[in-house]
């Protein structure tokens, strides 16, 4: 059975005390340390490189998950593996073929995880061919690019379809999640829960965490 996790996005963090925060982060219960990582190809929007993560690793023993939103996300399966991300989340839009993704991950770096995502206009079916060989995959509710958009609810289907499917699969969702949007992401089947405004704009990080992983379990996921 797959379980509760709450993803804090650091994108709606301060990047000035990035180390501080994601500690923080990790004391008040949060699961995954999510990154996003954009090229400015992908998606419109530049954001950090693997250069932080190997940064970030040596003051952190905390769990890594990086969303790639890259075009060729095969030219930096190196550069994420040797700085120690644990988890490689590449999209299934991207110019590169997945199998190759997968195949050079799962030979070269056995501590980091493979993980695909699919955008909100995205047919489910594209990544099915993928899913049995993945760890996690990660269905976006909003658009990729930028922080606080409104959640899309249209995609819940994608989520609700491979829960069916995948009992014992990880299912992430990021964009748009809250304590307004979680329940139907969770009845949906999402176990993995990406919130970034939601978190570090509540008035205690600590308590906004704890809230929104026992919706999770309440859910039905165990902790």
């Amino acid at each position: 059975m797959p379980h509760a996790k709450i993803a804090p996005s650091l994108l709606s963090g301060d990047f000035g005390k990035l180390a501080d925060e994601c500690k923080m982060l990790l004391e008040f219960g949060a699961n995954y340390l999510h990154m996003d990582v954009m090229d400015g190809h992908f998606v419109p929007n530049l954001t950090i490189g693997a250069p932080v993560i190997s940064s970030l690793r040596k003051h952190i023993d905390g769990y890594i998950d990086c969303h790639l939103m890259v075009t060729h996300p095969l030219q930096w399966v190196d550069d994420f593996g040797k700085a120690g991300a644990n988890n490689f989340t590449f999209h299934v839009e991207s110019e590169d073929d997945p199998s190759q993704v997968i195949t050079k991950i799962r030979n070269n770096y056995k501590n980091m995880n493979v993980s695909m995502a699919i955008k909100p206009d995205t047919p489910v079916e594209k990544i099915l061919p993928y899913v049995d060989q993945l760890d996690m995959v990660l269905v976006m509710t909003v658009e990729p690019g930028f922080g606080g958009q409104a959640f899309l609810t249209s995609c819940l289907s994608k989520v609700a379809y491979l829960r069916e499917r995948y009992p014992d699969l990880d299912i992430q969702v990021d964009g748009g999640l809250s304590m307004d949007t979680i329940d139907a992401a969770v009845k949906a089947g999402a176990n993995v829960v990406v919130a970034g405004s939601a978190i570090f704009k509540a008035n205690s990080l600590s308590q906004m965490i704890k809230a929104l992983k026992s919706r999770i379990i309440q859910g039905g996921f165990p902790e």
